[in-house]
């Protein structure tokens, strides 16, 4: 009996493909302080050529969704290429309007007095999560364009009630789902003045989903999609990815334009940095525990990489294989008190040493944006690779005054 077969991992979490797609660093692994992310400015270009590609040719515009990908140290580089950001909320809104510095889309289930009147001078596009968010806000949006204001295109949010996303915590198309409204609610409300459709409803998926969703859309909501100059058709198209059928998106979205002549948006933000980035960690420990021995690293499943758990899926370590296919295997934790706050179970070609580093790939997107000083822990640094000019830099260090400063 394999050692797998004998002891299996406590999450039987899977392992996406595209995961195996990032190569190697083109920098010194020895040369990071851990625990750190490093995003690699080449790897993210090539993503940004990719989705330029599909602007051009499709005639959509490409969104950063600020939700999957924030580090603005790099912003410099994704607006070359993408035609704005999209927020879903205050804060990102205004990281946004400072930093991004192109067109701003805004959509949120509620908003609040305060953050309206922040919101409706900076941003291009609001949608609204419902019709009586639309219509509680449109005397603002009014008020602002009789002075002769800038008020942003109002749309509003749709679940088209067309479902493939298997992991029901990420799942914005089930019928009982908060975020957008369902056809029936639509029917015998006043929407006049919206001017966008909005609708989200992929995770992780290929253009062949958006195309069964978009069908789904124009089956529930002609009235509303005949009305409106723009629609938004979400994010968690996974066009980055190597298996990614791109034609067929490009020919999906230019037969919608060709039909209803729409402005057309797409909103990605796992795509804009899939592959770009890595976790650099270091062996604390190696500590007997039953099964498998576990090696304690300086980073954290719960704290810094989340999606481990929630999703779940198993992240890439490179070198390593699942338990028992190379010779020496082990269950990796991360250093808060949480004792579900393991990675997951993996082998090595050698036995690990205390002080060894580990290479997480894919590690750019919903990491940063998620992360928590749960226990106190060290937040990793964010670094900033260019191949370019060789440069490995430390773009930004977290200390105690950063932990202190979200408590009272």
């Amino acid at each position: 009996m394999s050692l797998a077969s004998r002891y299996p991992p406590a999450r039987m979490a899977p392992t996406p493909p595209h995961v195996f797609e990032q190569p190697a660093p083109a920098f010194d692994v020895n040369a990071v302080e851990t625990p750190a992310y490093v995003v690699d400015r080449g790897l993210l270009k090539r993503n940004l050529e990719k989705l330029a590609y599909v602007q051009r040719e499709s005639g959509a515009k490409i969104l950063l969704a600020l939700k999957g990908f924030s580090m603005f140290s790099t912003f410099d580089l994704v607006r070359e290429y993408l035609h704005g950001c999209c927020s879903s909320g205050l804060h990102e809104a205004l990281l946004g309007h400072e930093e991004f510095r192109k067109e701003l889309h805004v959509y949120a289930p509620a908003f609040k007095q305060a953050e309206m009147e922040t919101i409706i001078p900076i941003s291009h596009h609001i949608s609204f999560n419902s019709p009586s968010q639309w219509k509680h806000w449109k005397p603002l949006l009014d008020a602002a364009r009789a002075a002769g204001k800038h008020a942003p295109s109002p749309g509003i949010r749709v679940n088209p009630e067309h479902s493939e996303v298997e992991v029901s915590l990420y799942d914005p198309g089930s019928p009982s789902c908060r975020l957008g409204t369902c056809m029936a609610t639509l029917e015998d409300e006043d929407l006049t003045g919206l001017e966008g459709l909005h609708f989200h409803a992929l995770c992780e998926q290929d253009s062949d989903v958006l195309e069964r969703t978009l069908a789904a859309v124009e089956k529930r909501f002609p009235k509303l999609l005949a009305q409106v100059q723009w629609v938004n058709m979400g994010g968690g198209h996974h066009i980055t990815r190597k298996d990614y059928d791109v034609e067929r998106l490009i020919r999906v979205i230019r037969s919608f334009i060709e039909r209803h002549g729409k402005e057309v948006y797409l909103e990605p933000g796992e795509a804009v940095a899939l592959n770009t980035g890595y976790l650099i960690a270091s062996v604390m420990d190696i500590v007997p525990t039953e099964g498998l021995p576990t090696a304690i690293l300086d980073c954290s499943a719960t704290a810094h990489m989340p999606d481990t758990l929630e999703m779940p899926y198993r992240p890439h370590v490179l070198g390593t294989d699942v338990p028992g296919a190379l010779p020496h295997s082990y269950r990796l934790g991360g250093m808060t008190c949480l004792a579900g706050d393991v990675v997951n179970e993996y082998s090595f070609p050698e036995p690990l040493k205390i002080g060894q580093k580990l290479v997480f790939t894919d590690m750019a997107h919903y990491t940063m944006v998620k992360t928590s000083t749960f226990n106190g822990v060290v937040h990793p640094d964010i670094d900033l690779y260019d191949p370019e000019t060789g440069v490995l830099r430390v773009v930004r260090r977290f200390g105690y005054e950063d932990f202190k400063r979200k408590l009272s």
